[in-house]
């Protein structure tokens, strides 16, 4: 990719502004700030083509700028206005330039269809969200509005909790009337006091529906997880959605869990998308929330999150690296009596957490060393080992990221998920990334073998090791 700055420092524009710094760039565009603090969107005809072809714009709010034997199609921000990527921001600081956003991407969907606008250009002055057509990671609009709004985070605007708490500097009711004027209804079950603007909505005839954030049907889906696919939906969802049914046979809430294997199996990428999937508060324990050189200090902090929890349920509680804070207590003896302190206070939490709605899944690289107390039944009903993925799950988890870019028919992804067998599945996202920026790299409209064959050989070599699988542990 070009990341020259295709108009010089100073070069003098048409309102008599002058350039000044490159704000942000793709293949075909380039966002740059001016003298009079604005910004002014540079476009190369192809693309610029494509917008006036799909109906989004016309030609004519464009200059023409021609400069090294170079013509660029030019478009001048008004100060006060925003042109900025969708991807990388700046994002909105206030209520008002959130909306804004909001309707531009409802005007913007009324003239164009599927193509996603994951990393298009906002211009707010025409109230226009201009997609680039690349062929990277694509995001339907739900969660293009909810990344923006966030300031980065992926999250799609039917979680409306959480999406709530990231957007402490907006009430409720603000951030519910940002979704409605997008054009979405709300999928959620707590709305507090955005049930009343809903409400006001529904009066005036106007395409709003209330849904639970769960239903009965709606299946958690995790794509190169199977089995985890399967203990989520069957030990927790089922749980939580069929209430009634399980308390006739002594069931209250889904028990808590913990999950280990050796990094890069894909542990917290699974906890990420259960917690997502079920829009509750989600309050994380490590090392950077509760850990504190102070004695008592840490166990007053765990303490406080489960309190939080608690206040705030249905939640879940996720506990990263589980053995920073739960060895077995005969490590006191050279860590001090404040561990044995802590570690009590979890065997005390744990059982509460659950009487009160509280899911608790906790995350371990070194099952073995965890204290034997916690890991009784009771605390931690399920005990679930993640071992590297094999064949057929990196098999799934390609196909399902493949469908979600443009990608030739003819792939050969056996041979590929062969190749990939037991490595993170980190790997197989970064794989799809780099063939897609060689596919761009070299002008092809899709990824093909080649791209990924070429993407393959930029991993680093994998270390020998068995094949391994995913499974409970029986005992």
């Amino acid at each position: 990719m070009d990341t020259r700055q295709w108009l010089p420092r100073g070069t003098e524009l048409a309102d008599r502004s002058k350039v000044k710094k490159i704000l942000a760039f793709g293949r075909q565009w380039q966002i740059m700030d001016t003298s009079c603090d604005s910004q002014v969107l540079i476009v190369l005809p192809q693309l610029l083509g494509k917008w006036a072809k799909a109906g989004i714009i016309t030609p004519d709010i464009f200059a023409t700028v021609n400069f090294d034997q170079m013509e660029y199609g030019v478009f001048l921000g008004k100060h006060g206005y925003i042109i900025s990527s969708v991807a990388n921001g700046p994002y909105p600081s206030t209520y008002i330039e959130a909306l804004a956003f909001a309707i531009s991407l409802r005007e913007t969907r009324k003239l164009i269809g599927d193509v996603s606008l994951h990393d298009a250009i906002y211009i707010e002055q025409i109230s226009k969200i201009l997609p680039t057509y690349t062929i990277s990671e694509m995001a339907d609009d739900k969660t293009v509005l909810g990344t923006w709004l966030t300031g980065g985070v992926s999250i799609s605007t039917d979680s409306f909790r959480r999406l709530s708490k990231l957007l402490e500097w907006m009430g409720s009711r603000e951030v519910a009337n940002i979704i409605c004027e997008a054009g979405f209804s709300i999928n959620n079950n707590n709305l507090s006091g955005a049930k009343t603007l809903l409400d006001e909505k529904a009066n005036r005839h106007e395409n709003i529906e209330l849904n639970p954030g769960l239903v009965s049907g709606v299946k958690f889906s995790l794509p190169g997880r199977p089995y985890l696919e399967n203990l989520f939906n069957e030990n927790i969802i089922d749980i939580v959605v069929n209430e009634e049914k399980y308390k006739k046979m002594g069931i209250d809430f889904p028990p808590a869990i913990i999950l280990h294997g050796p990094p890069g199996c894909g542990k917290t990428f699974a906890v990420d998308r259960l917690v997502e999937f079920m829009d509750w508060p989600g309050f994380p324990i490590n090392s950077g929330t509760i850990g504190s050189p102070y004695v008592h200090d840490t166990s007053r902090k765990i303490s406080s999150v489960f309190d939080k929890a608690i206040e705030n349920a249905p939640s879940i509680i996720v506990i990263d690296e589980m053995e920073s804070f739960l060895t077995k207590r005969d490590y006191g003896l050279q860590s001090g009596l404040h561990h044995l302190e802590e570690v009590a206070e979890f065997l005390r939490r744990i059982p509460e957490a659950a009487k009160n709605k509280v899911l608790v899944i906790a995350m371990t690289n070194m099952i073995n060393s965890i204290d034997p107390a916690i890991l009784r039944r009771g605390r931690f009903d399920h005990i679930i080992e993640v071992k590297m993925p094999s064949q057929k799950e990196v098999s799934i988890l390609l196909t399902s990221l493949l469908s979600k870019v443009p990608s030739a028919k003819d792939l050969n992804i056996k041979d590929l998920s062969l190749k990939l067998e037991g490595r993170p599945l980190s790997d197989v996202a970064f794989l799809l990334r780099e063939a897609g920026r060689l596919a761009v790299k070299h002008n092809k409209e899709e990824i093909d073998n080649v791209a990924l064959t070429s993407a393959f050989a930029l991993l680093p070599q994998q270390v020998e090791g068995t094949k391994n699988k995913i499974g409970f542990r029986r005992d």
